[in-house]
């Protein structure tokens, strides 16, 4: 209100007062009262503006900061506590195309999950225990898996106000008890024989190597069995020797041939079992040594068999050379025997 306008209304008061020293209101009198309450009352509907508007722009001001302000997401190791990621959520688009973002924190958590080709990843396929020629239980590695989809979602939930997460990993170590050992070998539960010509001594030798790699191993219950993973590299630096492999429908020489009798014997032997599946493949050429469609081939680094113990109870496998034979069998404890669920 201006210095004019508060002089009118002091005028204003001013004569009223004299006036009130009469003997009564007259309806001037009354008409002036009522000027003075409506100019206050404008008065005070003016300040009461004045600081809504000010209130909004102070609003207006820190919600400006607030989006100019950065916010980080931290991932760190759940075991060493170190920073593995930092995400600047604003700046990689979160709140303004959340699908983008989501694809690009996605992508990461899938190459940090399996690894790329310069960078190994969480997800461990478990190494099986085996026992070794004393009866002695040689420690293999828990599985590792690093759920995506939960990593995803943590990530997504943080990038608003941002903070610190950890990821989501599951350990899982083998399903027997160090008791059940010394009698997994008591009674065999399912057993298959394949036959080569051992005069071949390159596929020989591969058969052999492959067959030791596998034998003893301990099945707990639940775990899962690699045959890569198990075996490792079948290449030259490992032992392995020349001899005929089936490739892209033909036979050709090549370092490691002949282990593809050995997982197909395993499959056999398994099969008798309530197994599940995790991965198996067929040969591209008929082999001899099992009956058509009954071949497992593998391939380290590329395709691989794969299978769950889900008979219910830990299993042993015994991979015993003859020679020409091999024969692959499936042991367990007599307690354990009767428990067994048996394959379909």
């Amino acid at each position: 209100m201006g210095k004019r306008t508060m002089g009118f209304v002091f005028l204003l008061v001013l004569s009223f007062s004299v006036l009130a020293g009469c003997s009564g209101k007259t309806a001037k009198e009354e008409e002036l009262e009522k000027k003075v309450a409506e100019l206050e009352h404008k008065k005070e509907e003016d300040l009461k503006e004045e600081r809504l508007k000010e209130e909004e722009r102070k609003k207006a001001e820190q919600k400006r900061l607030e989006e100019l302000r950065p916010v980080f997401v931290n991932v760190l190791d759940p075991e060493t506590k170190e920073v593995l990621a930092t995400f600047n959520t604003k700046e990689m688009g979160y709140g303004k195309d959340n699908e983008k973002y989501k694809a690009q924190i996605e992508k990461w958590a899938k190459d940090i999950a399996r690894g790329t080709d310069t960078t190994p990843g969480y997800d461990q396929r478990m190494i099986l225990d085996k026992l070794d020629s004393n009866g002695q239980v040689i420690k293999g590695k828990p599985g590792v898996i690093l759920e995506e989809a939960e990593l995803v979602d943590k990530v997504m939930k943080a990038s608003e106000k941002g903070g610190t997460i950890e990821l989501p990993l599951y350990v899982t170590a083998s399903g027997y008890k160090m008791e059940d050992v010394s009698h997994l070998d008591e009674v065999v539960v399912a057993s298959y024989t394949t036959y080569f010509n051992s005069g071949v001594a390159g596929r020989t030798k591969n058969i052999e190597l492959s067959a030791e790699a596998i034998n003893n191993i301990i099945l707990g219950t639940g775990d899962y069995f690699s045959f890569n993973t198990t075996l490792g590299p079948s290449d030259a630096a490992h032992g392995y020797q020349p001899a005929e492999e089936a490739i892209n429908g033909k036979l050709v020489m090549g370092i490691g041939g002949g282990i593809c009798q050995t997982s197909s014997t395993l499959f056999n032997a398994v099969d008798q079992l309530g197994v599940t599946y995790v991965e198996k493949h067929h040969h591209s050429v008929t082999v001899g040594y099992v009956p058509k469609g009954r071949d497992a081939t593998v391939s380290y680094g590329g395709k691989d068999f794969r299978f769950q113990n889900t008979v219910g109870v830990p299993l042993l496998l015994k991979a015993v050379m003859g020679k020409g034979s091999l024969i692959i069998e499936v042991r367990t404890s007599k307690h354990y025997q009767s428990l067994i669920k048996v394959g379909i």
